[in-house]
């Protein structure tokens, strides 16, 4: 395709916005990252359609101040594929929909098969797309003329699409619950920062005590920091792998660290000096970490039956009574209610095993009310009934 247009200055910026302002109904909306290129998930592309104005791929980096923008179609319903991954990149450059349709979502509330943006433009409307550059580097500039076509057709189709999910939707008896699961996407929260981001290393399992997590922690903080520095995905800089293989190999001098043929990456060796120095301090600091960080959520289920016998009868009893509802609502059982609620909840349940306290509890992990319609009395009941088939059971066999 070739009608699009790319706007990377100030002048073609404002008549963007003068187009799409008076343009027509909702306007869709994509995004493009440089993940794993870049250390920021920052926007490097944004793809607007909106009929009546046309499709325009705006360049953040050059343009700067997206103000207007959001003044000419903020108070618009924004029409997505996979909101949550484009929002925060949104935010970022001060762009905030009045409202959403997450055509990701809407499949998904559908029980449609496949969940892609691919597959959902072709399901609903026959046409392929091909995804071939979705895992490109969006920093590159210029971009590729290839690269824009793609981009553009991410969001040429999706008020098509929009508008047919919504008519399966309201045939389904879904708007509502669609209505508001989009709008919990719009007003979650940021994430609250990890604690111990540094645990996240791959294979850390393999470390032995205190001493050696300390220096794998400060070896992945100083690549963190280095990462953030000059804006490059921290693997791009030294693979996991092989900051792992420098904490088991316990180099005893800094050659001895730059002569290890597992410890790569295209800053393993001019930034030795970094990884020598945060060894150093792995070895020789007093802030030892936990062997384990504490959590608040419930062990793996595997467990339970051992741990927590009754909260293993009340988990094997609401799970299937959990699946069955969304097998007869035709759409994942994730979607009918997070997986973590459920555990958590027959964990620790609340001491009235009522609706009422079951709603309340789900409620206060962020369920939605149409959630807690389909599921409170049916968790409720198997919370019961489950560990009492238990008991009966066990005295039939004395």
């Amino acid at each position: 395709m070739s009608d699009y247009s790319v706007i990377d200055d100030r002048t073609e910026f404002e008549k963007a916005c003068t187009l799409l302002a008076a343009g027509e109904g909702p306007v869709a909306v994509d995004v493009e990252r440089a993940s794993g290129f870049r250390y920021s998930q920052r926007a490097y592309l944004v793809q607007m359609f909106r009929r009546g104005a046309g499709v325009f791929l705006f360049d953040p980096p050059a343009i700067g101040d997206f103000s207007a923008l959001q003044a000419a179609i903020g108070d618009l319903e924004w029409v997505f594929h996979a909101a949550s991954q484009d929002l925060p990149s949104l935010h970022e450059l001060g762009l905030y929909p009045a409202s959403i349709f997450d055509t990701e979502l809407g499949s998904r509330l559908l029980g449609s098969e496949g969940f892609g943006l691919a597959a959902v433009v072709e399901h609903a409307l026959g046409i392929v797309l091909k995804k071939e550059h979705s895992a490109a580097d969006w920093s590159t500039r210029p971009l590729p003329q290839s690269w824009l076509e793609y981009a553009a057709l991410d969001v040429l189709y999706l008020i098509d699409v929009k508008e047919i999910l919504a008519a399966q939707l309201a045939e389904a008896g879904k708007t509502e619950i669609a209505a508001q699961e989009f709008h919990a996407t719009l007003v979650k929260p940021p994430k609250a920062p990890r604690v111990d981001p540094w645990r996240r290393l791959s294979g850390l399992h393999k470390a032995r005590g205190a001493r050696q997590l300390a220096v794998a922690r400060e070896l992945w903080t100083a690549r963190e920091q280095y990462a953030e520095q000059i804006d490059v995905s921290p693997g791009r800089l030294v693979p996991d792998r092989s900051l792992l293989a420098a904490v088991l190999a316990a180099p005893t001098s800094k050659s001895a660290l730059s002569a290890m043929k597992d410890f790569n990456g295209r800053a393993s060796h001019t930034q030795l000096d970094r990884w020598w120095d945060a060894i150093q301090r792995g070895r020789t600091t007093d802030d030892l970490p936990q062997l384990r960080l504490r959590s608040d959520a419930p062990p793996p289920p595997r467990s339970w039956s051992d741990r927590n016998p009754e909260a293993d009868l009340r988990y094997k009893a609401a799970r299937p009574v959990v699946e069955a509802i969304a097998e007869e609502l035709h759409m994942p059982t994730e979607n009918l209610l997070t997986p973590d609620h459920l555990r958590r909840l027959a964990w620790e349940p609340p001491a009235d095993l009522t609706a009422e306290s079951i709603g309340d509890a789900l409620t206060a992990l962020g369920a939605r009310p149409w959630q807690i319609a389909h599921t409170a009395q049916k968790i409720a009941d198997a919370f019961v009934e489950g560990p009492q088939i238990e008991s009966d059971a066990v005295e039939v066999a004395s």
